[in-house]
């Protein structure tokens, strides 16, 4: 199995190094667009809500603040979306295995009604995005004291 690789998919595997030895993938390069945007568009984020606020947290390592957007959409609409692309390859290298995943993402939140949406933030830290959505103070229904007569 290890010489089909080198023999139709155009790879280079060595038989003496069982890291190197590859399965034959009949349908490889077929799908690759498809593979290449599979893992990374179900990027997946976090969303709790605290009293003060809802909080949204994204792992997106290896991504810049600038390949990152974050957008409100038709009012309420949380709309958080970026690319990361595929690297420079050149015709000198030898690859060993891809796991990195690559291509777009796009994940949108409906925001409930409590939500400050003049007010939202985001910020990147060590490959983590977090979005903060400040809530308004719940009103607490006033109540009154009625006395009891008699």
């Amino acid at each position: 199995m290890s010489l089909i690789p080198s023999l139709f998919g155009g790879r280079r595997t060595n038989i003496f190094d069982p890291i190197s030895l590859d399965i034959w993938d009949p349908f490889d390069g077929v799908f690759t667009s498809a593979r290449e945007t599979s893992t990374f568009v179900n990027t997946r984020i976090d969303w709790k809500e605290t009293p003060e606020a809802h909080i949204f947290k994204a792992d997106l390592p290896g991504l810049k603040k600038e390949e990152v957007k974050v957008e409100v959409e038709e009012g309420r609409i949380l709309q958080i979306s970026g690319e990361r692309s595929k690297e420079q390859e050149d015709k000198n290298d030898k690859w060993h295995c891809i796991e990195r995943s690559i291509g777009k993402f796009l994940r949108k939140f409906r925001l409930p009604k409590n939500a400050k949406m003049d007010q939202i933030k985001a910020s990147m830290e060590n490959g983590v995005l977090t979005v903060t959505v400040p809530k308004e103070e719940e009103k607490k229904p006033e109540v009154k004291n009625i006395d009891i007569s008699g």
